[in-house]
């Protein structure tokens, strides 16, 4: 807020003299032109006006593992990196995993403080069709490097990857119904080491209301089909040659209620959850799977798939009861809270 004197002319300069001379106007207009004298330079003005990066501290509790997750990051140089420490520390304030790394749009590096380990990944536009990416471990003086050429048809490419220092190139041409990747290894067969093609690959395709999917990969198919409207989904699977069958099922019987079904023919297991919403920061779910024999209900307040910056306080909090079918008396009540602080 302005000096209340600055706006009344009358408490900013004295009367004029009775008979001022015209050198004297002058002079008097001279000196209010004149720019004011600079206050001294402070530690506290340069902290205020220092252009300092906004940091972001995450800290994420588990009761189950007792340990706390702990994040802290900034950006750089106008947005244009990010800093960021991850750690770990339990009750006895006992730190571990600590991570340092440094993102960039064009180089990322990780050095990981317990292992001395450095990864590096880096990417470069050398044309607007052809992309170079590599990636390297230090200590493991392993890494990979790769090129992808977008073709002249929207929608394919083609990328060519070769371990560092060994090893067999892959090629892939993706397109718009999916990916084939060709690589050779190495078998040995009969005390003798042989040299096959191996072909991996997965293929999309529009089928009725539903889509499609065959996934080919370690000379294993699995063949999938989604169908899905604005109530119904239904997703059988297969596998060969292992014919392991499965199928998903799930109804949505109103925008906040929602049941969905797993069956595996196979092994005869399991698992049902039932989801109801409250609004978009509440959400409460109950299942139970055949495999661990287990009941459980969870409640979520705050957005469970969105980010912590979303909710409300910017916190996210599940408390989660789980019940053993064979040992009720062992149920386990458990909780898990997530809190952002932007300093």
């Amino acid at each position: 807020m302005a000096d209340p004197s600055s706006q009344n002319p009358n408490l900013a300069t004295p009367p004029p003299p009775s008979s001022p001379s015209p050198t004297h106007q002058i002079q008097s207009g001279t000196s209010e032109l004149s720019p004011p004298s600079r206050p001294p330079c402070s530690t506290l003005s340069f902290l205020k006006t220092a252009n300092r990066p906004k940091l972001r501290v995450t800290s994420e509790f588990d009761s189950d593992s007792l340990l706390f997750l702990n994040k802290v990051s900034c950006k750089l140089f106008d947005n244009l990196a990010k800093l960021k420490l991850s750690f770990q520390n339990n009750s006895q304030r006992e730190i571990s995993q600590p991570q340092v790394s440094f993102t960039s749009k064009h180089v990322s590096v990780l050095y990981d403080v317990e292992e001395k380990n450095t990864f590096i990944k880096s990417t470069l536009d050398v044309h607007p069709r052809l992309q170079l990416r590599a990636l390297h471990n230090v200590k493991a003086q392993q890494g990979e490097v790769a090129m992808e050429a977008n073709l002249t048809e929207p929608g394919y490419s083609l990328e060519l990857s070769s371990p560092v220092p060994i090893g067999y190139p892959r090629a892939t041409l993706k397109f718009p119904l999916g990916e084939i990747s060709l690589q050779e290894k190495d078998e040995e067969e009969e005390e003798k080491q042989k040299r096959t093609l191996s072909v991996n690959g997965i293929l999309k395709r529009q089928v009725m209301n539903g889509v499609c999917t065959a996934l080919y990969t370690d000379e294993e198919l699995r063949l999938r089909y989604a169908y899905k409207d604005d109530a119904l989904s239904f997703i059988p699977s297969i596998s060969l040659p292992s014919n392991a069958a499965s199928f998903a099922f799930k109804r949505r019987f109103s925008p906040s209620d929602k049941l969905s079904y797993w069956y595996n023919f196979d092994s005869n297991m399991w698992s049902a959850v039932y989801k109801r919403t409250y609004g978009k920061d509440y959400k409460l779910k109950a299942g139970y799977d055949s495999d661990v024999r287990l009941g459980w209900a969870s409640l979520w307040v705050g957005d469970e798939a969105g980010k912590v910056k979303t909710t409300p306080m910017k916190m996210k909090v599940q408390f989660m009861l789980q019940v053993p079918q064979d040992d009720i008396k062992s149920s386990v009540l458990m909780f898990r809270v997530k809190k952002r602080w932007d300093i």
